[in-house]
């Protein structure tokens, strides 16, 4: 009798339920894409790795925010404080202590993963509105902090940082600088998917799913609910600070409130509670405002343009797309850009038989 291969989604173990990569296919496209990522500066200009630099670090501090929202069932609203403070951290930590950057970025996570332990100590305690509304007074709270502490951000006029450096290898060009996001998105990500095979992770999903239910079976709200927040924090001071060194340049205005509704964004549109959904989540809030200027441009001092008598308002449609694709989002596509994908591969992984 020769031997068949099982159709459709074929596991037979909690092992092979739990892979990370579960086909051959998967791991194939996982390495081709590094190898196409790693040879980008060669095919791409400054403008384009420019956009997968910023897809990458946005992409790590909102897979930190969607493991306190879409794993844990959290709600944060000041996550680009936490941003921020990641990134003048680490160039506190440079100037201050002359610690090698390279070493200067996961010290500065560290630091906000302590800074969110204590802001999410209220976690324990509240949810819902309550929960959201602590969350954005500590956005407040920070905002606050980073304007008069001069010793730490530089107040109003800012904090100049350097560039990454790793002995003589020094990342100060989008060129060389892509490898170290890289780098860091390929650890981060790994780290996540990992954290949620673990009994920890799938405590932190059983808070979310039911929180009655996972405290009958023993599991402590108040450690995993304020252990979310010092995760997702990390996340975001790692983000920050490799934001920091690629801006070479930290202002105090640049993590705002609107800034934080964009990380909300990125989780929505990418998918609650996917990993690989927060990187899609951030690709996309990326990109839009490049499209929506590109068409904006085209459409500037053009027919249409006259006709509805637009003016200079046509660029405010950077903005309005980002509220309006988070509403559609909602209304039509509520699991995010993950969940799509998800269906697009079952669909050709069982054509000409899915339905």
């Amino acid at each position: 009798m020769s031997a068949t291969t099982p159709s459709g989604d074929f596991r037979t173990s909690y092992r092979e339920d739990m892979t990370i990569f579960p086909t051959r296919n998967s791991r194939i496209a996982l390495w081709a894409g590094l190898a196409l990522l790693l040879a980008s500066p060669l095919l791409l200009g400054r403008y384009e790795l420019g956009l997968l630099i910023n897809i990458g670090i946005m992409g790590i501090a909102a897979l930190g925010l969607n493991i306190l929202v879409g794993f844990t069932g959290q709600i944060s609203i000041g996550h680009a404080a936490f941003f921020g403070f990641g990134a003048f951290a680490s160039a506190w930590l440079h100037e201050g202590w002359h610690i090698p950057v390279a070493f200067c970025i996961p010290l500065a996570g560290l630091m906000t993963a302590l800074v969110g332990l204590v802001f999410g100590a209220p976690a324990a305690r509240l949810k819902g509105l309550y929960l959201a509304i602590a969350t954005l007074a500590a956005q407040f709270i920070l905002e606050d902090f980073f304007a008069r502490a001069q010793w730490f951000t530089g107040g109003v006029a800012g904090r100049i940082t350097e560039p990454f450096a790793l002995g003589g290898w020094v990342a100060d060009r989008e060129e060389t600088y892509l490898y170290v996001v890289v780098a860091y998105v390929v650890v981060m990500f790994l780290g996540a998917a990992n954290l949620m095979r673990t009994r920890d992770g799938r405590a932190l999903v059983a808070v979310r799913d039911h929180y009655l239910s996972a405290e009958v079976m023993g599991i402590n709200l108040a450690y995993y609910r304020t252990l979310s927040f010092g995760i997702a924090s990390f996340y975001a001071g790692i983000g920050g600070a490799l934001y920091a060194h690629y801006l070479l340049f930290v202002s105090v205005e640049a993590f705002n409130i609107l800034f934080s509704i964009q990380f909300l964004g990125m989780v929505i549109i990418g998918g609650l509670g996917s990993i690989m959904g927060s990187l899609m989540g951030a690709a996309f809030m990326v990109l839009l405002p490049e499209v929506v200027q590109a068409g904006a441009d085209l459409l500037a001092g053009g027919a249409i343009d006259r006709a509805l008598k637009l003016g200079a308002s046509i660029s405010f449609l950077r903005e309005m797309a980002v509220g309006a694709a988070i509403i559609l989002f909602l209304l039509f596509e509520p699991d995010g850009l993950a969940h799509r994908w998800r269906l697009i591969k079952a669909y050709w992984k069982l054509y000409p038989y899915s339905h």
